[in-house]
């Protein structure tokens, strides 16, 4: 898989990366993402989660950041679902 490294990350919970691509974090995992440095390697994964299109994996520890593309918005019924049963 392709790396990218962070070009922009001034708003908490959105990234711009490398090759463009912006991307939204998941409320829950925007804690994982004030670790990141520019130098910070990220790749980009499909993601089957219910939420989330796409996850973020930073290539150092293997974390993975659940996102959707940063011109989307979480769907607020579904978010709520989730919260409710637990799931974050």
């Amino acid at each position: 898989m392709v790396a990218f490294s962070i070009s922009r990350h001034d708003m908490i919970d959105v990234v711009e990366l490398s090759d463009g691509t912006t991307w939204r974090i998941w409320p829950a995992d925007v804690p994982a993402t004030l670790r990141w440095l520019p130098t910070t390697e990220l790749e980009i994964a499909h993601s089957s989660d219910e939420l989330c299109s796409h996850v973020l994996i930073n290539r150092e520890d293997n974390s993975r950041v659940r996102v959707i593309p940063a011109n989307e918005t979480w769907p607020v019924q579904a978010v709520r679902r989730v919260l409710e049963k637990g799931k974050t």
